[in-house]
Formats: structure tokens, C-alpha cells, sequence
């Protein structure tokens, strides 16, 4: 499932939806957004996920799936290759916005993004009102809990590849370029989930 909504009321009106990403630094998988409406109460303890202990994230996941309403976007590593990371995550927002927005059946007054750039104009589909907030995901509980869902989420996806290619450790590096992770690419190359448009990928498929 990448959308939900819950059948108690949600906490605001107007309606704001908070949203932020994962893994746009990796080397492999996929990127992923989530796209969040606050439930009234809203769970304790939001944060930046980075900031937040594993135990305490695994926590917080359920009680805002069950209690908000939410929606991931997902692109994968061959559309991330084609059109950049930065597009991939622009439409990965856009993605879980518009799957949010489709479940709720309302438009929401505005979208609350972590960082310094939206997709206001650089994704066709994207249509709300934006703005970017730098440290956004410590600072509005509704981004903080979007980091939650999306970082979960991808977290999953990482650790589930792994079963399949357990040369690169990325049930504990998450596909980023720990050392672990750059030995095993120059002795095992790149799998089918690295991202080929990635310098130390494209690297070492050269002198593979």
C-alpha cells in the first residue's frame, strides 16, 4: 500500500501536508518520498528521523500509518539513471503528493518541503503550493514524520535487496558508500539495484 488515510479527522484545517525523502545519496536503490497530513493527536516524539534511534523510528512508523494520512512516491534506480537524481526525487515528491491528495480527495493550502527546493517548476505534474524549509524535518512535525515513513520504508526495500546480493552489507549501510561498500563493488561490481549514473558505480564498471 503507498497511500492511507484514516477514518478519524485530521488534525488541521486548512489541510498542510508535510513531506520529505530518502536516499538520495546512496549509491544503490531506489529514492523514496512520503507525503504526510497530521492526525489530531498527532504521535509524540517527531523529529528528523536522522535524528531518532532506530527503536524509536520503528516506534513512531506504525502509530502514523495508522492514525494519518499518508502517501509514498518511489522511483527506481533505472528511472533515477535517466533522469537524474535530482528529477528522480522531485517526481518521487510529487508522486507520493499527488497519491496523498487522491485518497483524501481535497487539495491541500499548502505542501511543507524539507530543504531549499521543491518541485514548484520542476516537475510537470507538480500543481500545490509550496514552500522549502531548510531543516524542515526537526522544525514541522508534519515533515518529521514524512522523513519517518519515507526512510522506514526505503530502509525495508535496502535491507530485502540485501537477501539477494549480500556482497554489499546494505542491510547495515543502507546502499550508501560506507569502505565496506566500495570494496565490495571493485570485487563483486555493481549489482542490478546500483545506480549507474553515480561516479564510483560508473567507476567500476570501467576497470570491472
Amino acid at each position: 500500500m503507498i497511500s492511507s488515510s484514516p477514518e478519524q479527522g485530521l488534525g488541521q484545517a486548512p489541510l498542510i501536508i508535510g513531506v520529505d525523502e530518502a536516499g538520495r545519496g546512496p549509491l544503490a536503490g531506489p529514492v523514496v518520498a512520503a507525503a504526510v497530513v497530521l492526525c489530531n493527536p498527532c504521535p509524540e516524539g517527531l523529529d528528523d528521523s536522522k535524528k531518532l534511534s532506530a527503536a524509536r523510528r520503528s516506534a513512531l512508523e506504525p502509530q502514523i500509518v495508522e492514525n494519518c494520512a499518508w502517501g509514498l512516491g518511489i522511483v527506481g534506480v533505472e528511472e533515477i539513471d535517466r533522469i537524474n537524481i535530482f528529477q528522480a526525487t522531485m517526481l518521487a515528491m510529487t508522486l507520493a503528493v499527488s497519491r496523498l491528495v487522491d485518497t483524501l480527495g481535497e487539495e491541500p493550502e499548502a505542501v511543507l518541503i524539507d530543504g531549499n527546493q521543491t518541485p514548484h517548476g520542476r516537475c510537470d505534474a507538480w500543481r500545490w503550493p509550496a514552500r522549502a524549509i531548510v531543516g524542515g524535518d526537526g522544525k514541522e512535525k508534519a515533515i518529521g514524520a514524512a522523513s519517518i515513513l519515507a526512510k522506514e520504508y526505503r530502509d525495508r526495500v535496502m535491507r530485502d535487496a540485501a537477501d539477494r546480493f549480500p556482497h554489499y552489507g546494505w542491510e547495515r549501510n543502507a546502499g550508501y558508500g560506507t569502505p565496506q561498500h566500495l570494496e565490495a563493488l571493485r570485487t563483486h561490481g555493481p549489482s542490478p539495484l546500483h545506480r549507474r549514473s553515480f561516479a564510483p558505480v560508473s567507476q567500476m564498471e570501467m576497470f570491472a
